[in-house]
């Protein structure tokens, strides 16, 4: 909004300093600060509302340590999230660019989801919450608008690599002209639609899913689509089993979305995608805007959610958290890199299924279900096991660390 406010004033006034709003680094930079202090200054009003309106989170006895303490702290602790990341945005982003728009209904949409699922939780005193396929209808019906924007949207192009013939003189030993043929990788200059996703760690490191079915564009748009719903989906909800400990999710996610939006910015930078060999996305390098806001509402949200935490995040947060990141990878063709970046996720749902299926076999194998995990999800086991509650989360904060640097890398080692 600032943007074209300024945009216009610079254009009639020349008014002084309107240009910096062209920066995207200045918009991001004033994005994070301002999502921080919404996140600080109006978390704790928005905490003793929810304290009033006695919205606090029923706990069930799992036998872990220190559990029941947390009976009645305020829930739905994810709108403070949401409010964060959206005042900065509609500030301080480009709302003529189709990324940013696709980001915010995907953060409404996942927040309303979310959103229904605390209500009916805290209010309606069903501790089930919304019923699992309600909200895999809303995640899948996301993951189609977002995979059906990436298909029909004409702002939505890529200027792939090319591959062009260079020939050079050079002169020998004897005095007599040399023509060496060679052949150069480069960017192509005209934008094209394509459905061409990133491979980590191949030299060669893109993937068309025309390829995978014999080069019919149709199909191919289908399966991306189809990508776009597991990925959405799938990360959503690995997000939301991770939130089970005081500011593990919150923690864990900020190096995820710091590199989202470091791989954006060079994305969407001409010279850095021609020099790191990586697919030119126009218009993305918006997205750093609405990464450094979500970066900012996340650690300004840790505030009150580190232990011992004052308020939970509640689906309202936690669904977000996950689909808002599967989306930003999908809009920069970087969602196979997602099990490496969103590692915790993954353990922490692959324990889920891994303990489900184990039991039920067992129990139909012997009469009796018996457990691989202590507990699951993963994070609960080490709980069982007896470690405090700080000591998982800081590890899991270490090892997305790890992860996220490790994503990095991927952009030089192929």
């Amino acid at each position: 909004m600032l943007y074209h406010l300024f945009q216009y004033l610079d254009r009639l006034y020349d008014l002084p300093g309107s240009g910096m709003f062209q920066y995207i680094s200045f918009r991001a930079a004033a994005a994070i600060i301002l999502a921080l202090l919404i996140a600080i200054v109006f978390g704790k009003s928005i905490i003793r509302f929810l304290q009033r309106k006695q919205i606090g989170e029923e706990i069930r006895d799992l036998g872990l340590e220190g559990q029941l303490a947390k009976r009645g702290t305020p829930t739905m602790g994810g709108l403070i999230i949401l409010l964060s990341i959206l005042v900065p945005v509609l500030l301080f982003g480009r709302l003529d660019n189709i990324y940013i728009l696709l980001l915010l209904i995907s953060t409404l949409w996942l927040g309303f989801i979310g959103g229904l699922d605390d209500y009916i939780k805290v209010f309606r005193h069903n501790k089930d919450g919304l019923k699992g396929r309600f909200k895999i209808v809303g995640q899948v019906g996301l993951g189609i608008i977002v995979g059906l924007t990436m298909w029909l949207s004409e702002d939505i192009v890529v200027r792939e690599k090319v591959t062009r013939p260079v020939e050079t003189v050079t002169v020998d030993e004897f005095g007599n002209e040399v023509v060496n043929h060679s052949r150069q990788v480069v960017l192509s200059p005209e934008a094209s639609k394509t459905n061409k996703t990133t491979i980590p760690f191949l030299k060669n490191n893109e993937l068309d899913y025309s390829d995978l079915v014999g080069g019919n564009e149709g199909l191919s748009w289908l399966l991306y689509i189809a990508v776009a719903i597991f990925v959405v989906t799938a990360v959503s909800n690995g997000a939301n089993l991770t939130d089970g400990l005081d500011g593990l999710v919150t923690g864990v996610s900020v190096p995820i979305v710091v590199v989202l939006g470091v791989l954006a910015y060079l994305s969407g930078h001409i010279v850095y995608a021609d020099y790191l060999n990586i697919m030119y996305i126009p218009g993305s390098g918006e997205l750093v805007v609405f990464a450094a806001a979500f970066v900012g509402a996340l650690v300004g949200f840790l505030w009150y959610n580190a232990f011992p935490a004052q308020i939970f995040m509640g689906d309202t947060g936690s669904l977000s958290i996950g689909g808002v990141m599967a989306v930003m990878a999908l809009c920069i063709r970087k969602e196979l890199l997602l099990p490496l970046l969103c590692g915790i996720f993954l353990v922490e749902s692959l324990s889920v299924m891994i303990q489900v299926s184990y039991f039920k076999h067992t129990r139909k194998k012997y009469g009796e279900g018996r457990r691989i995990f202590l507990m699951s999800p993963l994070h609960h086991h080490y709980q069982k096991r007896g470690f405090f509650e700080t000591k998982i989360v800081l590890r899991f904060w270490i090892i997305s660390l790890l992860l996220a640097a490790l994503t990095l890398v991927t952009l030089k080692i192929r």
